[in-house]
């Protein structure tokens, strides 16, 4: 029987939250290197490539052999600007959640399964083990109301708060004390206050209601 949320319903313009974790339950990030390498896959990816200037540095004379081989490398890899929204995000030890929009149908298969793939290939090279690196396919939930799609934001930063910040996560950035030019908050922040400190996006994350869980938990994995 296929894993809950493992087959997905693809919509143009969807909202989804797309979650997986390690196979057996272990984790997947074991320092602090592999957080930042998952991080700098988004980045390149979520990026808009600018194809011309690398191409003007591949061409010119002073670039040295390696750099030619990183920016030939750079050209070919896939790059998602223009098909993914990334929103919001935050990285456990043996499970990771997004949250994405996806402008066309088939947008997310496309990075998750490059994301991925790209991930445990680097994993299992730096640990020189084999195999897959998650628990089959990543999940993925089709937000369907506003509601929604605000409360799954606050679950989300939810895990970074309990682990008080120490995971990777999109909180601080919500709260405008990091920047992250390749996620996208402005579409969640347009719903509160910039003003009034009981409408603003912080005083909604830290709520004490907690009657909202009961209806995201229960979509997750067990």
């Amino acid at each position: 029987m296929p894993a809950r949320n493992a087959i997905k319903t693809y919509v143009k313009n969807g909202y989804y939250h797309i979650y997986n974790r390690g196979v057996e339950k272990r984790r997947i990030f074991l320092d602090k290197q592999d957080y930042k390498v998952f991080l700098s896959y988004l980045k390149e990816y979520l990026l808009p490539k600018d194809i011309i200037k690398l191409q003007d540095q591949l061409n010119n004379l002073k670039t040295s052999y390696k750099e030619k081989d990183k920016i030939t490398r750079l050209l070919r890899m896939n790059n998602f600007y223009d098909e993914i929204e990334l929103l919001a995000f935050c990285l456990m030890p043996n499970h990771f959640h997004l949250l994405i929009k996806q402008n066309e149908k088939d947008s997310i298969d496309k990075f998750m399964n490059s994301l991925c793939t790209r991930y445990t290939m680097y994993f299992n090279k730096k640990y020189q083990r084999v195999g897959p690196l998650f628990q089959g396919v990543y999940k993925a939930v089709l937000v369907e109301s506003e509601a929604y799609l605000l409360y799954l934001t606050r679950y989300i930063h939810s895990q970074a708060i309990s682990f008080k910040r120490s995971r990777p996560s999109t909180l601080d950035y919500y709260l405008g004390k990091q920047i992250l030019e390749w996620v996208n908050k402005d579409l969640i922040l347009s719903y509160f206050s910039k003003s009034n400190p009981n409408l603003t996006y912080e005083s909604f994350i830290y709520s004490s209601d907690t009657n909202y869980l009961d209806n995201i938990t229960k979509l997750l994995i067990d």
